[in-house]
């Protein structure tokens, strides 16, 4: 399964750079050069892995990352930056970064520093992303009990018919996927 890799930088010849790189490890690359774009594809798109740069003409990539954990993805974030402050690295950690690299930066550590994080996320933490035994899915608010048919919206019980219910089943066990 090919992996799918959001970059956000605003250095178009980082970003370029680190493209190849992935591409050249068989990924697939979804490259921005500004914040607001990529708000639009992080609810669209099933990502494995992001790269954020901190430093953006229009949103914070700090923002970007917040906004990536508050949807409840739990895909790896790399913070790649020029801030290179031990307060910038606890903040960008803190804020739901999995890692932090500083420019100038070895672009094979990166690649090495990714196929690490996407190890972590695919091989070891398969329970966590697995629902147990796929009885309850959760997503945004809403979660569905699989076992006993309930399906509820932010604590409130909501009325399905069993068709609606079984395509709901269906959108969240292929969340984010076409």
């Amino acid at each position: 399964m090919v992996e799918k890799i959001l970059i956000v930088d605003d250095e178009k010849e980082i970003a370029d750079l680190i493209e190849v790189y992935l591409q050249n490890e068989n990924m697939d690359v979804y490259k921005f050069y500004s914040g607001e774009e990529v708000l639009v594809c992080i609810g669209s798109t099933d990502f494995d892995l992001a790269i954020l740069d901190i430093m953006l003409p229009d949103i914070s990539g700090l923002s970007i990352c917040q906004s990536i954990r508050s949807k409840e993805y739990t895909y790896p974030v790399i913070m790649l930056t020029a801030k290179d402050g031990e307060t910038d690295k606890i903040t960008g950690l803190t804020l739901g970064a999995d890692d932090y690299i500083t420019k100038p930066f070895l672009p094979l550590e990166l690649v090495a520093r990714v196929k690490a994080q996407l190890r972590r996320y695919k091989k070891y933490n398969v329970g966590a992303v697995v629902p147990a035994a796929n009885e309850i899915f959760k997503y945004a608010g809403l979660t569905m009990n699989i076992k006993t048919y309930e399906c509820r919206l932010n604590g409130e019980a909501l009325s399905l018919t069993p068709t609606e219910f079984s395509i709901l089943r269906i959108l969240l066990e292929r969340r984010c996927s076409v």
